[in-house]
């Protein structure tokens, strides 16, 4: 069932939302050669305390893994697609990316975004994946409009995907979002038929996150049951908002 938002509700989900792009912006001005994983683990999690926000994620159970993460932030680098761990042995170095995920619950609502952060100078190739990347989100965002569909948004991402030469995950996908951290309807990053394709009506909203591999799409989980890394070894980027339908256009939750 898919739960649409009140005004009210909106306005909370909003706050929830520009917690989590000013921790982001924090970890992103924090990602630099030299710091760890776990440094940037630290300093979200103090900021959520400090803000009397929950964690999203650490306590979220999953069966696929058979246990609840244990973390605020999901770190996934270079060729880690999603879902990487914090580790204070995890240094990140000239030439890395970092996908940085956060989501928190703030009365009763949550917000989720990410964002993939080059550290130094990166490769023209790995610019390009991230440009493309974002490019395909901000793409996205156009197309979550009252009247429209979800392969709208879904197609978007897709198309602005493969015309540029990357391929997109397709074991992961984006969500609705609201009282509970994943609600319905999934977004996928590509169209898929064998799913509903709703049309998105006002209160909506949805949490839309391209993961984009450099190389081909195929994607497995490490022995830590968590981390989700490209077959190939390619780098893999992930940009994310939570985008609510209004009568006005799409409302970017999770930024200013």
């Amino acid at each position: 069932m898919i739960v649409r938002k009140t005004p009210a509700e909106l306005e909370k989900m909003r706050r929830s939302g520009l917690l989590v792009w000013q921790i982001l912006q924090k970890l992103k001005d924090m990602s630099v050669e030299g710091t760890t994983t776990w440094d940037l683990e630290v300093a979200a999690e103090k900021m959520m305390d400090d803000a009397g926000a929950r964690p999203a994620f650490k306590g979220y159970y999953v069966p696929a893994a058979g246990e609840a993460y244990r973390f605020v932030l999901c770190t996934s680098v270079n060729s880690e697609i999603v879902h990487g761990m914090p580790n204070p042995r995890r240094v990140l170095k000239k030439g890395d990316i970092v996908s940085i995920d956060t989501g928190v619950k703030l009365d009763g609502y949550y917000g989720d975004s990410a964002l993939t952060v080059p550290i130094g100078e990166v490769s023209e190739q790995t610019r390009k994946l991230l440009a493309v990347t974002q490019e395909a989100l901000e793409l996205a965002i156009g197309r979550v409009r009252a009247g429209g569909r979800l392969f709208d948004v879904c197609g978007t991402v897709e198309e602005h995907v493969k015309a540029n030469g990357f391929s997109i995950v397709r074991e992961y996908v984006g969500h609705g979002i609201g009282t509970q951290l994943h609600e319905e309807p999934q977004v996928p990053n590509y169209v898929d038929r064998k799913n509903e394709n709703p049309r998105l009506k006002e209160g909506m909203v949805l949490a839309v996150e391209p993961m984009v591999n450099a190389g081909k799409p195929d994607a497995m989980v490490l022995k830590d049951k968590w981390t989700a890394v490209t077959r190939d070894g390619s780098y893999s980027a992930h940009f994310e908002h939570c985008i609510a339908v209004t009568g006005n256009g799409p409302w970017v939750l999770t930024r200013p």
